[in-house]
């Protein structure tokens, strides 16, 4: 700011120095020539020096200021409400956090630094026509209030321009993004051109939502000229008809280059309107990603391990607006170190029941328990820390191979991640790679085979070592001999741990302590294999229509092993 007041005030300093030169140096000849162009090299010198000093000054606190907002944005999606994921698409979540905050910030850091030298140079300047000539400043000041009302009106106008095309760039990058990870599917089925047709419109969308901005924010420089136009013309025929009264030479000069020195800057609070709208919405949406997005809560429990009792007590979910329920009124007890295979056809209730656990879903009805404690009421860094899940969807990170096996451990135990890498059955495979363990696995690992892939998770499941283990169809990429490798350590690994199983072949679930059975959200019925064959129920039914081992639900996995 104090550079910003300084660099306003050299600019009276320079018709000052022409009203002095005309009216002591060229007329009265008592003024050294040389003493003018030294002034004016120094001011000018003074002017960049405290145009830097202010230009440094904001952009170092709104880039932490920047900073700032994008931790707490991150920090928020670390512990927001898991709705939060299913109303908002990632390439809106990556666009506010990444684009639209370095946007915004950027534009109001050139935007503030020129509005106050704006400010500062239109009041210096104003305050010496008043000090020359407080008539024709008047004139001056004149054009002020329609030059506030038009830039109010069509500011107006581009904050709700600006606010569609940010929807319109998200719906825009959700279609790249879809292509992108989707690149297989769309290729396989032919869909280029219609998907070529959606960027297409949706491009033509942006367009023209571009051009509204363009025409909003350049309507306020012909606006400004006009306006100072006619202001400059009626101070010039004021002036005139004053320069007969005695007006000295030097003082009309300094008068109307002072008048001329003041388009400039409110040219530039015309054209400022623009950049402030702009990057004013575009942190408005990060500040309410984290103003309006609620966090999800948990109690103080804590009791460091878990023993792995679980309990569903008459159990109900509901998503959203869906009709009907996902889980209706199950109850369900597992005792500590106890093995329970979940089957059923799809859409049954599986996975939800599941993600009941770690509180990946919450329960519309009822209670989960977690050693007799309601799940609602444990820490909820403390209660997931009881879960390793091993899932058919593997992600990896862009990060190293140890650094994925050991997900969030501060300091990863090298010895243990080759241990678990052994178990899993990749004991061979990280030895081979360029940095052995520090071998960076890229985007979600997509060079490996979905074997690798899978492996890899169990691995890390492996390296966890929590007490209740959540396989979600853990070996559906495996081929026979890796499945029985994989199979023999996390027989070992179930050793004294809680284990839901949801697998659909029957080398994975026949030998459970117990088989659950559900269908359409509820439990039908439940024992061990042999006895629910004996029963002739859904899962005798189900063993029946298998075939190659697998226990058919209606849908069985599409991996490299599956026959036909």
């Amino acid at each position: 700011m104090l550079g910003a007041v300084l660099a306003a005030l050299t600019e009276p300093a320079i018709p000052a120095l022409l009203k002095l030169l005309l009216d002591e140096g060229f007329i009265a000849g008592g003024l050294p020539l040389w003493t003018v162009p030294v002034a004016l090299i120094g001011l000018f010198a003074l002017r960049g020096m405290a145009t830097f000093v202010a230009q440094y000054g904001l952009a170092y606190t709104a880039n932490g200021g920047m900073l700032a907002l994008r931790r707490a944005m991150f920090e928020r999606l670390g512990e927001a409400d898991l709705r939060l994921f299913a109303d908002q698409n990632a390439s809106r979540l990556s666009n506010t956090l990444v684009y639209e905050v370095q946007n915004g910030a950027s534009q109001l850091v050139g935007a503030l630094l020129t509005l106050a030298r704006t400010v500062l140079t239109i009041a210096a300047l104003l305050a010496y026509l008043l000090w020359l000539n407080w008539q024709l400043t008047l004139i001056v000041l004149a054009m002020f209030p329609p030059l506030s009302w038009g830039m109010k009106v069509l500011s107006k106008r581009l904050y709700g321009v600006t606010r569609r095309s940010q929807h319109a760039t998200d719906d825009l990058a959700y279609v790249v993004e879809e292509n992108v990870l989707a690149h297989r599917l769309v290729r396989l089925h032919g869909a280029q051109t219609h998907q070529q047709q959606r960027f297409e419109r949706l491009s033509s969308t942006l367009r023209g939502l571009a051009l509204k901005s363009t025409v909003a924010a350049a309507l306020m420089t012909p606006l400004s000229q006009i306006l100072a136009a006619t202001a400059l013309s009626a101070v010039i025929m004021v002036a005139l008809h004053q320069a007969s009264g005695g007006v000295s030479v030097g003082s009309f000069v300094g008068f109307v280059t002072a008048m001329l020195m003041l388009i400039a800057p409110i040219k530039q609070l015309a054209d400022i309107a623009t950049p402030i709208t702009r990057g004013l919405a575009a942190l408005e949406r990060g500040l309410a990603l984290i103003e309006e997005t609620p966090v999800q809560t948990g109690g103080q429990h804590d009791p460091g391990r878990a023993r792995g009792r679980i309990a569903f007590e008459d159990v109900w979910v509901r998503y959203g607006q869906r009709p009907g329920a996902a889980v209706r009124g199950v109850t369900l007890h597992i005792e500590a170190g106890e093995v329970v295979a979940l089957v059923g056809p799809s859409g049954s209730g599986k996975t939800t029941l599941v993600n009941l656990l770690p509180r990946f879903v919450e329960a519309s009805r009822g209670q989960v328990r977690l050693d007799d404690v309601d799940v609602r009421a444990w820490n909820l860094a403390a209660l997931r820390r009881q879960f390793a899940v091993v899932s058919q969807d593997v992600v990896m990170l862009n990060e190293s191979v140890l650094a994925n096996v050991a997900l969030g451990d501060p300091h990863p135990d090298e010895a243990r991640a080759r241990a678990a890498l052994a178990a899993a059955n990749l004991g061979d495979w990280w030895p081979a790679l360029p940095q052995g363990l520090h071998t960076v696995v890229g985007h979600n690992a997509a060079q490996l085979s979905g074997g690798q892939r899978q492996r890899l998770a169990i691995a890390r499941a492996i390296y966890k070592d929590a007490p209740v283990l959540i396989l979600d169809e853990a070996t559906s990429a495996l081929d026979t001999e890796s499945e029985r490798l994989v199979q023999e350590a996390l027989r070992h690994l179930m050793a004294g741990r809680t284990t839901l199983v949801i697998a659909h072949r029957l080398s994975t679930i026949e030998h459970a302590d117990r088989i659950v059975v559900l269908e359409a959200g509820q439990v039908v019925e439940q024992g061990r294999h042999a006895a629910l064959l004996g029963a002739g129920g859904l899962y005798a039914r189900l063993y029946a229509h298998g075939r190659g081992g697998w226990l058919d639900d209606g849908e069985a996995p599409a991996t490299e092993t599956a026959p036909g």
